[in-house]
């Protein structure tokens, strides 16, 4: 058997599954109804879509969306403190809350990607008052050209803080931000050191004012010279044109071959497989570059792409996807008010490894298989499935009344029929026969034993059933 044995050869299920945190059944009646071509389009412009709990959500967080203006209007309302890492939590409680229940959701899967990307640890101390600004740059810019990201990013204090370009003089250049520019947010180890020295000389003057904690460019702290850096060259002749001589830099490596080729090749690693089919990669770089970095083409080229139709199976969930994922299928909405389910989903995912944005280092979260496997690992994920299934934690999510008639129906005659009408609803498809009846086992009955109401199948066993098949392989995949 295959991974791709484990999935339902169902290319609208495949969609929802890579494009999306994954299916509720909200989202699979929705794409059965549109189509892939027209749900897709709506993805792909999401302030088309109206998002009313994603936004009612996200209004319970409203340290999450401050800018570092607003930080400081708090700390001197007394709201908040110095260093306060109350915005940089609700940011990562805003992250599991839109995954989960935010309609627009391809949107927030491509935040998901750059905030990876252009990873700044969230929360770290020395980004406390500019973390929460910075996500909402990259929701500004994430369906939009990677080079305004870029330039975007460059600019901002958090990642002026976070790899030390706000320290970075003309007498002292500093090498950090210069070094994970070229390796890591563009071409990758295509550069030397004289190249990573002359892009830290170039950069030298984009800092923080100590008084604002913004952004400002420093003309007094720009190394002036001539600089080269791969095929990019500027005679950098005045102090006041550093910056002016920096954009052009970040320009021309968002435009570079090999900055295309390293961005849709994660984007290949992200959607369709961890070593995604070079031919797809040749001609997505030809999209990415034909469209001047534009990120809405190259996704639609690559979600209508043989490849990615070929690919059932070949990803695995992450962590944070997995109770992302989890809460999605069981179809759970958020607590009536407040956050406290909230705040404790963020910790079911830090329990698993991934807090969302909370990478330490700064080349992001890994996302092949490889990186996520291991025994232990996988009991706090099959430990995780229970807790949620049965609702013993968080238990304040609304959760139906009835879960067997929520997620069965009516009462099929055997128990071989109850598992195969839980699983097609949870999982997407049935299961092998022999899966099906170990399952049966579990209730020391065969698949053919008779189903009564007052059997512990649909009674107190019910949400070991649902846990069980959350634990499958099945669910496993992306």
């Amino acid at each position: 058997m295959t991974t791709s044995d484990l999935l339902p050869a169902d290319p609208l299920l495949h969609l929802l599954r890579r494009a999306t945190f994954g299916p509720t059944p909200a989202s699979v009646a929705e794409i059965r109804r549109l189509g892939a071509s027209a749900w897709l389009d709506r993805q792909l412009a999401p302030a088309s879509i109206d998002d009313p709990v994603g936004d009612r959500l996200t209004a319970r967080l409203p340290y999450a969306k401050l800018s570092i203006a607003g930080v400081r209007a708090k700390i001197a309302a007394g709201q908040l403190k110095e260093h306060d890492w109350k915005p940089m939590w609700q940011v990562g409680h805003a992250a599991v809350a839109r995954a989960i229940w935010s309609e627009r959701q391809l949107f927030e899967v491509m935040v998901d990607f750059w905030s990876n990307h252009l990873n700044v640890t969230c929360p770290v101390g020395d980004v406390w008052q500019s973390r929460a600004d910075y996500d909402q740059l990259i929701r500004r810019h994430a369906l939009g050209r990677f080079a305004d990201l870029l330039k975007a990013s460059a600019r901002h204090p958090a990642m002026l803080t976070y790899l030390d370009n706000r320290f970075s003089t003309r007498a002292a250049p500093n090498e950090n931000y210069g070094r994970e520019l070229l390796e890591l947010h563009t071409v990758g180890l295509a550069y030397t050191e004289a190249d990573v020295k002359n892009a830290a000389r170039l950069l030298t003057g984009l800092t923080v004012g100590k008084d604002t904690g913004t952004y400002v460019y420093d003309s007094r702290q720009h190394a002036v010279g001539a600089v080269k850096v791969l095929g990019f060259r500027h005679a950098n002749a005045t102090a006041a044109g550093g910056e002016k001589a920096s954009l052009a830099l970040l320009d021309y490596l968002a435009l570079h071959t090999a900055t295309a080729r390293r961005i849709v090749t994660k984007l290949c690693v992200r959607f369709v497989a961890d070593e995604p089919p070079p031919a797809l990669i040749t001609r997505l770089v030809k999209v990415y570059l034909d469209h001047r970095s534009a990120i809405v083409p190259v996704l639609r080229a690559l979600f209508t792409s043989p490849e990615f139709a070929a690919s059932i199976g070949a990803k695995t969930r992450t962590p944070f996807e997995d109770v992302v994922a989890t809460v999605r299928v069981l179809g759970y909405g958020p607590e009536p008010s407040g956050t406290k389910a909230i705040e404790s989903l963020y910790s079911m995912c830090r329990n698993a490894g991934q807090a969302p944005l909370a990478w330490a280092p700064p080349n992001g979260y890994p996302d092949v298989a490889r990186s996520w496997a291991s025994s232990s690992g996988l009991l706090v994920r099959w430990n995780l499935h229970l807790s949620l299934a049965a609702g013993w934690w968080p238990a304040t999510l609304t959760m139906p009344a009835a879960p067997v008639k929520e997620f069965v129906g009516t009462l099929p005659a055997t128990h071989g029929a109850l598992i195969d009408t839980v699983a097609t609803r949870l999982l997407g498809c049935t299961l092998p026969r022999d899966s099906v009846e170990a399952l049966a086992r579990f209730f020391g009955r065969t698949a053919a034993s008779p189903l009564k109401p007052t059997d512990p199948a649909v009674g107190w066993k019910f949400p070991y059933l649902m846990a069980m098949l959350l634990n499958s392989p099945s669910f496993a995949l992306r």
